[in-house]
């Protein structure tokens, strides 16, 4: 079995966050993913993690955060995550013109290059407007990876499909750079709206069975992250993406 991360982003609507992590850990999970919004209490959160057998070798940190790196860098230490993950920009930061995108990227690289010799991987999580041409023609995807040509990439499935790209193709471009993915599925057209139409893995459009055999043989990746955007019932998408896991070889 490909061994499954939860990304908790999924569970922040959960009451309880310590009853969540024992939940994880009964279906089989031995990993999950932080989010910004977790590291607070890194101390008590790192208590959590080992007092239900969980780790979390991946962290999403927002620009800002990752900006301060003294704490962000304390907040890995801490929680034992080894690779700091950019989850995105504000909407209104996206924008057509290339030179945005380039600065972007050479932020990014400056990062990466501090993490990196502080013995932390560094990458870039998409979603799909990264995938939306800019004024030049370019996307912005590729401009982030060639400018910022060290950092990692953490390659969210589902967002390449819903940017109308095929994520085959990405692993083929990139297979190199892509250190970990969200294991994420889409339901089909009309389904789902009031989850803003993803599904639980392996219950929607995505063909995971196919999919995760190309992540494997395509790319780096060693972490498979399971996310959902927005799951009515966070318990239910644990539940149902790990059974799906479960089955691949």
């Amino acid at each position: 079995m490909t061994e499954l991360s939860f990304q908790l982003y999924s569970a922040r609507n959960y009451p309880s966050l310590e009853e969540f992590l024992g939940k994880l850990a009964a279906l089989g999970y031995t990993q999950v993913e932080g989010f910004g919004g977790l590291y607070g209490d890194a101390a008590g959160l790192a208590a959590n993690l080992k007092k239900h057998g969980l780790t979390m070798p991946t962290g999403h940190f927002g620009l800002g955060q990752l900006q301060d790196t003294d704490t962000a860098l304390k907040t890995a230490e801490t929680l034992g995550i080894k690779t700091l993950i950019c989850p995105a920009i504000p909407q209104e930061e996206r924008s057509q013109d290339e030179a945005k995108w380039v600065a972007l990227g050479e932020t990014l690289a400056g990062l990466g290059e501090t993490f990196n010799k502080a013995g932390y991987g560094f990458g870039w999580h998409n979603h799909d407007f990264e995938f939306n041409a800019t004024a030049s023609g370019r996307l912005p995807m590729d401009i982030i990876l060639e400018t910022a040509s060290k950092i990692e990439w953490e390659a969210d499935v589902a967002w390449i499909a819903r940017g109308k790209a095929n994520p085959v193709d990405w692993f083929d471009k990139y297979g190199d750079r892509i250190t970990a993915v969200h294991v994420k599925d889409i339901a089909p057209a009309g389904e789902c709206l009031d989850e803003d139409g993803w599904a639980d893995v392996g219950h929607g459009v995505m063909n995971w069975d196919d999919l995760i055999t190309k992540v494997t043989s395509k790319t780096k990746a060693k972490y498979f992250v399971a996310e959902h955007d927005k799951p009515s019932d966070p318990v239910r998408f644990a539940t149902r993406s790990i059974e799906t896991a479960k089955k691949w070889k």
